[in-house]
């Protein structure tokens, strides 16, 4: 029996699943660090946030929606920058850890947008083999 690695997109798309079933099943560390300036409550912008990264898991998880659903992951990653950064600034007195927790985030925004291009790219790639 071989046991085969899971694929790139399927692991993006099980981190964007991840996260969005965590905005309903625990919305409020979410609705704090929705920034102010965005109109409504942070509960409908959390809510819509995970609905997002649920629909952007589906489109990254199925091969023929694959490219554009990684192109809307790495839109989405940029587009939650803003609540990122609002965290870190709420936290830059917090205990060591948090701050550490906070602060850390905000590089990992990058890695995560190369990840999905990278991942859209390989979608067309294998489209037009």
């Amino acid at each position: 029996m071989t046991t085969k690695t899971p694929s790139s997109a399927a692991l993006l798309a099980g981190l964007l699943a991840g996260a969005g079933v965590t905005h309903f099943l625990k919305p409020g560390p979410y609705d704090k660090i929705v920034p102010a300036s965005l109109p409504g409550s942070p509960r409908l912008w959390t809510r819509a946030s995970g609905a997002a990264e649920l629909a952007v898991a589906a489109a990254v998880a199925v091969p023929r929606t694959r490219r554009l659903g990684a192109l809307a992951a790495a839109g989405l990653f940029v587009a939650v920058f803003p609540a990122n950064v609002k965290m870190a600034r709420d936290w830059r007195h917090a205990p060591t850890g948090k701050r550490a927790l906070a602060y850390g985030r905000l590089p990992l925004q990058a890695p995560l947008v190369a990840w999905a291009m990278r991942v859209s790219r390989d979608a067309q790639a294998r489209s037009k083999a």
